[in-house]
């Protein structure tokens, strides 16, 4: 079978093939806006109190937030955009969704200053250490992971317990409050040492590097 070519030399085939799959392989990127997007209908939906609305929103936000890792994962499309784009929507939606709660008398303050309080840590510390050093991988430890997850059921159950006053959603809704400061005050010491050891087997690394002198040198 002949494949056709054009001016420049460039396989027309091979394009026409590669524009055929790239809207599927657009789709973790896509979901990933489509969270973005969602964020400001849902702060809206909660601070007009239309917690049934809010709490179906979370839920398609939530969603996506699933499928868009899934997706990546089976068509194997890790691009830079959905590495950079992926937690600044989590973290849009469920920070600002904690702030709302919190103004609106719904959260307790504590539990915002908490999540808040280890958020700014860890994004000053990554900019220090980006500036100051050549470390650039900050891959999210299992701690983490398990601190956003136990974040979006928090608020999750938050939101069911507007709409849902039953004594097992309360109580889910206390647990999971409990686990979050756990979990978010366990993950930021958990980052706080591993930048350290980073850092130590860094400067370590640098230190031998340079050629020591010897007593005849000086």
């Amino acid at each position: 079978m002949s494949t056709s070519h054009d001016a420049t030399g460039l396989n027309l085939h091979s394009i026409a093939q590669a524009r055929r799959v790239s809207p599927l392989r657009m789709a973790p990127n896509l979901l990933t806006l489509l969270r973005i997007f969602l964020a400001p209908i849902l702060i809206m939906a909660v601070l007009e109190r239309r917690f049934a609305l809010g709490f179906a929103l979370f839920l398609v936000a939530a969603c996506t937030d699933a499928m868009d890792g899934l997706l990546a994962r089976w068509l194997r499309q890790r691009t830079m955009l959905g590495q950079y784009l992926d937690p600044v929507a989590d973290k849009l939606l469920l920070s600002s969704l904690f702030l709302v709660l919190t103004r609106m008398g719904i959260l307790d303050p504590r539990v915002t200053v908490v999540v808040f309080g280890r958020d700014i840590g860890m994004l000053l510390t990554a900019a220090i250490l980006y500036r100051t050093t050549n470390l650039r991988d900050f891959h999210p430890s299992l701690l983490g992971k398990a601190n956003s997850f136990s974040q979006l059921v928090t608020i999750g159950v938050v939101l069911l317990n507007l709409i849902y006053q039953q004594p097992w959603v309360t109580s889910a809704r206390v647990a999971m409050i409990d686990a979050t400061i756990f979990l978010t005050v366990a993950s930021g010491f958990h980052y706080a040492w591993v930048a350290s050891q980073r850092i130590g087997l860094l400067t370590d690394t640098e230190t031998s590097a340079v050629p020591s002198r010897s007593p005849d040198q000086d």
